[in-house]
């Protein structure tokens, strides 16, 4: 599944969901197949700091796709859930 790190490889929104999930499940301790889609973060136990590091992670994970991949500190407030972090990130990507 190796991607050199040249090329632009459009991630699809499951790809993107399952990185989300795994990095949050890590985050919070649990196995990704605990992680819901709908559930907000606060209702999985995620705390703004436990969301700082979701996104710490994102930009990690996804600059190996998107050279310099940024989550924006004002859009953080509107990710609730992990759709809507995967939704985010999809559009992002799509910009980019």
């Amino acid at each position: 599944m190796s991607a050199d790190a040249g090329s632009s490889t459009p991630l699809d929104r499951a790809a993107i969901l399952n990185i989300v999930k795994e990095q949050l499940a890590e985050i919070l301790e649990k196995t990704p197949s605990e992680i819901s889609e709908t559930e907000a973060f606060t209702e999985m136990g995620a705390d703004s700091l436990a969301l700082i590091e979701l996104v710490e992670a994102l930009e990690e994970k996804l600059s190996t796709y998107v050279p310099g991949f940024h989550i924006d500190d004002e859009d953080l407030e509107n990710l609730g859930c992990v759709n809507d972090a995967v939704d985010y990130v999809a559009a992002k990507l799509q910009g980019a």
